[in-house]
């Protein structure tokens, strides 16, 4: 790789790992603001039912899944090792999340549910950097 073209991989690949970040929060974010506003989820800072906290769990996964597919397919190369980077970084940022909230009031949820999203960061990122990678066998023009 030429000198030219490192700061250009480089911006394309913060730019992936950021697009699928962005993803993943904004598609959990409105979810969580219609749920609120359709009754589903009660108002905020009202207890949550480990059904409903299970409900936010799933959904987060899809779209961590998601946003790691996003990261392989806009990454400039190695999608498999972006989805993963992006992966660790979720794992970062949830064990960081759970620390800031162990303590605090049930509201901000169980336990369990700090844990499920430490424990399924970097397995959704694989799984969604495999799902690109499969596309990229049935079409390589991707």
């Amino acid at each position: 790789m030429t000198e030219t073209h490192a700061p250009r991989r480089l911006g394309r690949s913060i730019g992936a790992l950021l697009a699928g970040f962005v993803t993943v929060v904004i598609l959990s974010l409105g979810t969580d603001v219609v749920l609120h506003a359709t009754g589903i989820f009660p108002p905020l800072g009202q207890h949550m039912s480990d059904a409903l906290f299970l409900l936010a769990t799933t959904y987060r996964l899809v779209y961590s899944v998601f946003g790691s597919y996003l990261m392989a397919r806009l990454a400039p190369d190695r999608p498999m090792q972006h989805a993963l980077v992006g992966g660790f970084i979720g794992l970062f940022l949830s064990t960081v999340g759970a620390v800031v909230t162990w303590n605090h009031v049930p509201s901000l949820g169980p336990h369990w549910y700090s844990l499920a999203l430490i424990i399924t960061a970097v397995p959704c990122a694989w799984l969604g950097g495999k799902l690109h990678l499969m596309q990229l066998r049935k079409n390589p023009a991707l």
